[in-house]
C-alpha cells in the first residue's frame, strides 16, 4: 500500500469570529471577503450572529461567503481552534477561552496587568497584532489602525476645541485675518505623521516632535509649509505646550508602555480649554493624566484642560477600519490557519514576533518587563511545542 507523504495530507482549521463587546466597538475582525478567502483554503469559519452589523456587514453576507452563523459568543469560543478578533478580550470573555486556543487580536498587554495574568491563567496562545514586526521594524498590523487613529486625532481635537464642549473656542484652521490654531504632535511615526498631515490640511499651524533626527529630516522633506519639525526633549515640550491649542500624543514603543512626555505638572502651563488627544492610551498613554475613556464618555477635564483618551478610536469609523484591518491581517491569518500557529511562527519571523503569551508563559520582553513577570525564550517554547 502506497504511503501518502505527510506534506500532502489535508488539514483544516476551525476559526471563530465573535462579536466585539467592548464599549462602542463596532469593528469586526473579518469581512465576508476575508471569510471567503479562508473558506477557499478549506478552513471552517463560524461567525457569531450580528458580528458584522456595526461595520455594515449582514449575517447573510457571511453565510454567502461560506461561514456558519452561531447565535452566541459561547458557541463561537467553544468550537474554534483560532479566535480572530479586533480588541483584547474583556473580563466576561476570559472564562470562554480554552487552553491551547489561539487568539489573534490586538492585546496591548503592557497596559493591563489583569488581562496579562488572565491570559497566562487560561494557557492560551496569544498572538498580538501590535507586535507582529517585519525585518525593517515596521508593524504591518498596527499601521492601518494607526493611520485611522492618526487621521481621526485632529478631527476629534477640532470638535472638542469648540466652546460648548469646554474647549478654547478656536477654529483649527482660523479664517482670513485670524491666526489658525497651534497643534503640537508628539511622535513622528505613523500616527503622528497622519495627524500632522490632517491638521495641516485643515489649515492649522503644526509642530511635530520626534527623538529621531533622521525621521525629522524625512518629515521636513514632504510635509507642507505649515508644519515645523522639532527635536523632542523635555525642555522643548515644556515650551511648546504653552502655545498649543491641541496636543496629540502619538508615541509608540512596540509591546511596551508608552513614556510620559506630558506630565501632571505641565498642565498648569497650558491655556484653559487646551485639548489633549492621547492616541497612545491603549499602551498606557504618553500623557500622565490620561486614562482610557470610551466613545460614550470620551473626555474628562483636569485643570481646565480637556483630555480625550478613547482607547479604540477607529471603532467610531468601523466600515473603514474593518476593511483596512482585514486587508492587513488576512495574509497572516491564512498562514496561521494553513500551517498551524507553530508551523507558521517557525517559518515567519513577523508572526513569531507577535507571540506574547504561550500556554501560560510570557515570551515577549516588553510584557514581562511591564509587570515584572518571568520571560521565557520564544524559541525554546516553539521547539518544545513541536
Amino acid at each position: 500500500m502506497r504511503r501518502i507523504p505527510v506534506t500532502l495530507l489535508f488539514t483544516y482549521m476551525i476559526i471563530g469570529l465573535p462579536k466585539e463587546i467592548k464599549n462602542n466597538e463596532n469593528r469586526v475582525a473579518l469581512t465576508p471577503g476575508g471569510v471567503a478567502e479562508l473558506k477557499k483554503h478549506g478552513h471552517m469559519v463560524y461567525v457569531q450572529a450580528s458580528a458584522g452589523i456595526g461595520s455594515g456587514f449582514k449575517d447573510a453576507e457571511y453565510e454567502a461567503a461560506g461561514a456558519t452563523i452561531l447565535p452566541t459568543i459561547e458557541e463561537v469560543y467553544g468550537i474554534a481552534e483560532m479566535i480572530v478578533k479586533v480588541k483584547e478580550p474583556i473580563q466576561s470573555e476570559y472564562s470562554l477561552i480554552k487552553e491551547d486556543q489561539l487568539l489573534f487580536t490586538y492585546f496591548h498587554f503592557a497596559s493591563s496587568e489583569e488581562l496579562t495574568r488572565a491570559m497566562i491563567e487560561r494557557k492560551a496562545i496569544c498572538l498580538a497584532y501590535e507586535t507582529v514586526e517585519r525585518k525593517d521594524r515596521s508593524l504591518p498590523l498596527l499601521i492601518p489602525m494607526s493611520e485611522v487613529a492618526g487621521r481621526m486625532a485632529p478631527q476629534e481635537g477640532a470638535k472638542y476645541l469648540e466652546k460648548p464642549l469646554q474647549g478654547r473656542g478656536i477654529l483649527l484652521g482660523g479664517v482670513p485675518g485670524v491666526k489658525p490654531a497651534n497643534v503640537l504632535v508628539l511622535g513622528g511615526g505613523v500616527v503622528g505623521t497622519q495627524a500632522a498631515k490632517i491638521a495641516a490640511g485643515l489649515g492649522a499651524h503644526v509642530t511635530i516632535m520626534d527623538i529621531n533626527l533622521t525621521r525629522l529630516r524625512e518629515l521636513d522633506d514632504f510635509m507642507p509649509a505649515n508644519v515645523d519639525t522639532q527635536m523632542s526633549n523635555e525642555y522643548n515640550i515644556r515650551e511648546a505646550i504653552k502655545h498649543a491649542d491641541l496636543i496629540v500624543g502619538a508615541v509608540l514603543i512596540p509591546g511596551a508602555k508608552a513614556p510620559h512626555l506630558v506630565t501632571r505638572d505641565m498642565l498648569k502651563d497650558m491655556k484653559p480649554g487646551t485639548v489633549l488627544v492621547d492616541v497612545a492610551v491603549d499602551q498606557g498613554g504618553c500623557i500622565e493624566t490620561c486614562h482610557p475613556t470610551t466613545h460614550e464618555n470620551p473626555t474628562f477635564i483636569i485643570d481646565e484642560v480637556v483630555h480625550y483618551c478613547v482607547a479604540n478610536m477607529p471603532g467610531a469609523v468601523p466600515y473603514t477600519s474593518t476593511l483596512a484591518l482585514t486587508n492587513a491581517t488576512l495574509p497572516y491569518a491564512l498562514q496561521l490557519a494553513n500551517k498551524g500557529w507553530k508551523g507558521a511562527c517557525l517559518v515567519n519571523e513577523d508572526l513569531k514576533a507577535g507571540l506574547n503569551v504561550i500556554k501560560g508563559e510570557v515570551v515577549y520582553k516588553g510584557v514581562a518587563e511591564a509587570w515584572d513577570l518571568p520571560l521565557t525564550d520564544v524559541n525554546e517554547v516553539l521547539a518544545a511545542a513541536l
